[in-house]
Parts: structure tokens; C-alpha cells; sequence
């Protein structure tokens, strides 16, 4: 009998026990440490999706009782400064003045300010100069792209989150085929445990062959659409 599939969604956790240490996000975790170090007062963590960006930004504004600001609002309130500052996703921007302004005021009561980007500031294009140049003036810091052990820890993760038993040859077979991105890997998962649940049994390679084959199409389509 196949189950009702509920389209629920798992909210992310950002808790230090459940991040991934690992040689590719090391150089963050080393600058995370010590913020007297940033160039201006504010760094800028880089890479692409899926990286650890958000979750590193959420274990330093815990450790550090840094106000998270959501970048969308930036803008609609000025806040006191009386804290630090951590804004993700720091060049989706639309308030391009009030985020200047911003810097400028945590500059002025000397709180740093930790962002996070998929591009470095040197490498976006700014539509207010003076912003860009701000941004450009922070120190910053890629997240590389994970090593295998990390991949596999981070499956391991995100399968026992959801409470599934990964065969092993399954489990080695996704590592090999899906892209190497931890935004790849959870997205799988999740589709793997759509389709496990609709199906109303266990998770074999035939299932998730045909997983990753729909998964990996409509991502050659978004490739070819935007290109």
C-alpha cells in the first residue's frame, strides 16, 4: 500500500554539534574565531549553495548574540547597534543604500559585521559605488568545495535526519553520480524520501537510479535555460 506523501518541510538545523567540520571550510572556521582580525571589521564568507555559509553564520551570531538580520528587510527598520551583525545572503541586496548605511553605523559603534555571498565582492558588480566598495574592503573568505569525506559524512546526516536506511551500494552510488554540492545531496535525499514513501518501500538502486535520472535532467534543462 503505497502512503500518503505531506508536504512537509524539514527546517534546517543550525546547531554546532551538526555541522561538518572538514579541510574544505577550515580557513572559515579559523577566521570566525578571531573578528578583531577583519579587515574593517567585517568578513564575508563566499561559495556556492549548499556550503555551510548559513549554518556557520548561525553558530558565530549564537556564540557571538549577533542580531541576524533577513537581507530582504534590510531597509524597512535602522536597528541599534549594540551587537554584531550577521546578514546571509549579503548579494541578493535590493536596499543597496540602507545596507551601506548599515555598515556604516556598525563601523561607527565598532560592531563587526559577518555576511555571506556565493561570489566574492571583488567579483560582483555593485550599483552603488560606494557599497562596493565597502564590501570590497572586507576581508574575504571561500568555502571550497567539500572533500569526500565530507560529502559522505553530510549524506550520512541527512539520511538519518529523515530516518532512512541508505543500503550501502546506494549510498556509494549517489556519491558518484549526483553533483558534488551539498544543495545536490539534500535535495536528493529529500526526493528519495518522496519517492520511497509514495512507493511504500524500502530504498533499492532502482529507486533511486530513477530519482537522480529526474533530478539530473532538470538540472541539464535549468543549465541549458540559463545558458
Amino acid at each position: 500500500m503505497k502512503q500518503l506523501v505531506l508536504n512537509f518541510q524539514l527546517a534546517p538545523g543550525y546547531a554546532e554539534a551538526d555541522f561538518c567540520a572538514a579541510p574544505s571550510n577550515a580557513l572559515a572556521r579559523q577566521w570566525l574565531a578571531q573578528p578583531a582580525g577583519w579587515s574593517n571589521g567585517r568578513l564575508v564568507l563566499w561559495g556556492a549553495e549548499g556550503c555551510g555559509k548559513t549554518h556557520l553564520l548561525h553558530i558565530w551570531a549564537a556564540a557571538r548574540n549577533a542580531l541576524i538580520l533577513d537581507v530582504a528587510r534590510i531597509g524597512q527598520t535602522r536597528p541599534h547597534l549594540a551587537q554584531p551583525l550577521a546578514i546571509d545572503d549579503v548579494d541578493i541586496i535590493a536596499d543597496a543604500p540602507a545596507l551601506l548605511h548599515l555598515l556604516n553605523d556598525a563601523a561607527a559603534a565598532g560592531q563587526p559585521v559577518l555576511m555571506t555571498a556565493r561570489q566574492p565582492p571583488a567579483r560582483q558588480n555593485f550599483d552603488l559605488a560606494d557599497l562596493g566598495s565597502r564590501l570590497r574592503a572586507s576581508l574575504a573568505v571561500e568555502i571550497r568545495a567539500p572533500e569526500d569525506e565530507l560529502l559522505d559524512m553530510l549524506l550520512a546526516r541527512l539520511t538519518a535526519e529523515r530516518q532512512l536506511a541508505l543500503p550501502e551500494g546506494v549510498r556509494r552510488f549517489m556519491l558518484t553520480r549526483l553533483p558534488r554540492t551539498a544543495a545536490a545531496l539534500r535535495e536528493a535525499v529529500a526526493r528519495l524520501d518522496r519517492a520511497a514513501m509514495q512507493a511504500g518501500g524500502k530504498i533499492n538502486r532502482g529507486l533511486a537510479e530513477a530519482v537522480l535520472a529526474e533530478l539530473l535532467d532538470e538540472r541539464e534543462v535549468e543549465a541549458d535555460t540559463a545558458g
